[in-house]
């Protein structure tokens, strides 16, 4: 089966490997793994110039996709699992369900913040977008 885990490096990503790791029957390193983020770019403080340059833009999403990758990766080979690793630029949960359909993956699965229907409504969800728009089974852990 392949499988994609969608990460952020929140405690709910945590959560969601916790959960992975130690449901053995239902996953474990018998199955293809990619582990995928969509880094944010974390606001340029004032007075500091923005890169100008696409190779430094580049640079910096690259930099915040291995400050999440890296420790996941490192955790899920203590577990036996060796995953592929990829981040995209865009619309987190768009991203995410339209990487799924691309790669044909089985399973999707990811953490949730749980805010429930009145959060959904007010701040938007990640999760709930990617329950809409994805075509493959998703997995939220809570």
């Amino acid at each position: 089966m392949k499988i994609l885990l969608a990460v952020d490096g929140s405690p709910y990503s945590k959560k969601m490997l916790a959960y992975l790791t130690s449901h053995d029957e239902m996953f474990g390193p018998a199955h293809e793994y990619t582990v995928l983020t969509v880094p944010t770019m974390p606001p340029v403080p004032p007075g500091i110039p923005i890169p100008e340059s696409k190779a430094s833009s580049s640079q910096r999403v690259t930099e915040a996709a291995e400050n999440v990758l890296a420790p996941v990766c490192k955790f899920l080979l203590k577990h036996g699992i060796d995953a592929h690793t990829a981040h995209k630029i865009g619309n987190t949960g768009k991203v995410i369900a339209d990487f799924a359909s691309a790669g044909k993956f089985d399973l999707v699965l990811m953490g949730s913040h749980g805010h429930g229907n009145l959060g959904n409504l007010v701040m938007g969800s990640v999760a709930t977008k990617v329950l809409a728009l994805c075509k493959a089974p998703v997995l939220l852990v809570r």
